[in-house]
């Protein structure tokens, strides 16, 4: 099954992360795809944000990953973009099972280590504030997750 939302700002988007939060789940794995400014970061900071977390929310383009661990749950931040699918020593594969939400863009250069059961968001610009964004759970987990939430 696959789900449809339209957002007409950062806000909304936002908005949409932070009822994701309130279903959250230990070793949660969001991957999320889109181009150049589509709002990957900016859902993150939803996240991040219903999480209590108070640092500021950047993408980790040049770390790789960042860690937040000041909130009721760790947020495991993740940009493999630069890595083009080599993740070799990286150890993206160690953060599934932390006990924290995993939260990866551009996730599909690294779809072969993704786990099966994972929660795929891709956003797609329509105009300058307004995003589509198609959201996709794989396994029972996450499509209880989508039904609670959307």
């Amino acid at each position: 099954m696959e789900y449809k939302i339209t957002t007409n700002s950062e806000f909304e988007t936002i908005e949409i992360a932070q009822n994701f939060e309130s279903e959250k789940f230990e070793n949660m794995i969001i991957c999320l795809n889109g181009e150049l400014g589509s709002g990957k970061t900016v859902f993150t900071k939803g996240i991040a944000n219903a999480l209590g977390i108070d640092e500021i929310i950047t993408s980790p383009t040049f770390t790789i990953i960042k860690e937040y661990t000041t909130g009721e749950m760790p947020l495991y931040h993740m940009d493999v973009y630069r890595l083009d699918g080599d993740t070799a020593g990286v150890g993206i594969e160690e953060y599934y099972t932390k006990g924290g939400i995993v939260i990866i863009e551009w996730a599909k250069t690294i779809e072969d280590i993704l786990p099966k059961e994972r929660l795929d968001i891709k956003f797609k610009v329509i105009d300058e504030n307004k995003r589509l964004l198609v959201i996709t759970p794989h396994g029972q987990k996450y499509e209880e997750l989508c039904e609670a939430v959307l």
